[in-house]
């Protein structure tokens, strides 16, 4: 760079560079470019320090920086020393200089460097040291203007990656009270808890992206796990051993797992649990996961009460179909009729498909609108006497009553092609200017025999259900 015109010119593009950088991949590609172009740099790092770790990650892949554990400890050493200094020094290869005093004599580093040179500067915010910027480079004269250039170019850097770092900081405070809000939700129109706990699960899970999130559910004080489907960490065993009512969590030694209490009127219900060999859990997400399990706690006690209801009343209250204890009393009695004189019977079992990807790119409130259109066109489509039924979730029963296998078949091709050709429509939700979703539905279908339980048939069905989404779904599978 030999000239004012090239130093104007290449602080511009990097602060234009930088002002449009969304990512850390865009904003190191950015400078190491220009660094290349201008200063005949050969590449360029950021490394962080973690205040919850206590240690040096890279800025790009967000692991430790070094495994080395000599090259580790020379870094740590390195980064210690210009945090002591304020800022106010850099590195050359294993010496230390003053920044003001690089920038005043042209000929300070010219008799260090070698073929393979290090320059180590430091990155800083309000007067502290909280990362690092590692330029190599090959032999050659360094100069006062060098070292204002680079001066410069760190404050530049430095006001790109705090943006960068605020803006992921908002970002999780805002996935963060869509989590509460969603949570809270839930039971507006769900209150089995084995629907209600994947939701809660799969929304914190979204959040926490360092750790992995287990569910346990608390029956006779024995804590049982009920989403996922496996934990075999016994960190996390041993932890929800030690919960009691007075405690908000309990952290591991490591601090990288913690378990929090599900409680609800002096009660609890179960814990949440988060669980990591690497991170630690820092100070903001353990208050995070406070406000989460308090508010899914709720969630979850309410559930039991509108459940016990529920046990009373005959009707789905989000789809309007009869409830699965009502559907079993009116099988039990389609059963017995179909024993006693001698009819045919048949039984639908109907499941929206990839209803899980509709929760997830469109929220819980898109998904309710497609199980109350499914449920309208079951309504429309099936005859007065027929008994239609939300089973569970996503899935749907429909007994007919004197119907034989055949027409059984032709009400469920029925089913599955008007559901195939609706649209339900979210234009209400504003979600990522999406108007309607089409979906599709597998179906089984069964005929009772007269050897036969109530049960039974349901199970018929189901394994129907299971062979045509195993088949590809969106079709009809007689068992």
């Amino acid at each position: 760079m030999k000239t004012k015109n090239n130093k104007i010119e290449y602080l511009s593009k990097l602060a234009n560079l930088l002002a449009g950088a969304i990512s850390p991949i865009t904003i190191l590609n950015s400078v190491n470019k220009l660094f290349k172009t201008y200063l005949k740099t050969e590449d360029v790092e950021f490394i962080m320090w973690d205040n919850n770790n206590m240690l040096l990650k890279d800025f790009i892949r967000d692991v430790n920086f070094l495994d080395d554990e000599v090259q580790s400890k020379e870094m740590n050493y390195k980064y210690n020393n210009l945090s002591v200094s304020l800022g106010e020094n850099f590195y050359f290869n294993d010496s230390e200089f003053k920044c003001e005093f690089a920038t005043s004599d042209e000929y300070l580093i010219k008799e260090l460097t070698t073929d393979e040179n290090v320059i180590i500067y430091p990155l800083i915010s309000n007067k502290e040291v909280y990362g690092l910027m590692r330029i190599k480079t090959g032999k050659r004269t360094y100069n006062k203007e060098f070292f204002e250039i680079i001066n410069t170019s760190s404050k530049l850097i430095s006001g790109a990656i705090i943006n960068y770092n605020l803006n992921e900081q908002m970002e999780v405070s805002l996935n963060f009270y869509k989590a509460m809000k969603d949570i809270a939700k839930i039971i507006e129109s769900q209150y089995e808890l084995s629907y209600i706990i994947p939701l809660i699960g799969e929304m914190i899970d979204r959040f926490m992206h360092s750790h992995l999130i287990y569910i346990f559910i608390c029956t006779n004080n024995k804590f049982k796990l009920v989403w996922p489907t496996n934990c075999k960490d016994k960190k996390i065993y041993s932890l929800l051993k030690k919960i009691n009512i007075k405690n908000d969590y309990i952290l591991s030694e490591d601090s990288a797992t913690g378990v929090f209490p599900l409680k609800a009127e002096g009660k609890i219900l179960g814990a949440i649990a988060a669980y990591s060999n690497i991170d630690k859990l820092n100070r903001q997400e353990i208050d995070y996961l406070i406000q989460l399990t308090n508010q899914s706690g709720l969630t979850i006690q309410r559930a039991n009460v509108y459940a016990e209801v529920l046990k009373y009343a005959t009707m789905d209250a989000l789809t309007g179909l009869n409830n699965r204890r009502q559907m079993e009393l009116r099988l039990n009695q389609e059963v017995a009729n179909a024993k006693r004189n001698n009819r045919p019977l048949c039984c639908i079992m109907l499941d929206v498909d990839y209803f899980k990807n509709v929760n997830d790119t469109y929220g819980h409130s898109a998904g309710d609108l497609v199980l109350k259109k499914v449920s309208d066109i079951i309504k429309n489509e099936i005859r007065e006497y027929d008994i239609a039924c939300r089973y569970g979730g996503e899935e749907f029963l429909i007994i007919l009553p004197q119907t034989n296998s055949k027409e059984a078949i032709l009400v469920a091709q029925r089913l599955r092609k008007v559901i195939e050709n609706s649209q339900t429509d979210i234009r209400n939700l504003r979600i990522k200017k999406v108007s309607f979703l089409n979906v599709t539905v597998s179906i089984g279908v069964c005929s009772y025999d007269k050897n036969m339980e109530a049960e039974a048939l349901i199970q018929k069905a189901d394994k129907g259900l299971y062979k045509a989404k195993s088949s590809g779904r969106n079709r009809v599978i007689y068992y």
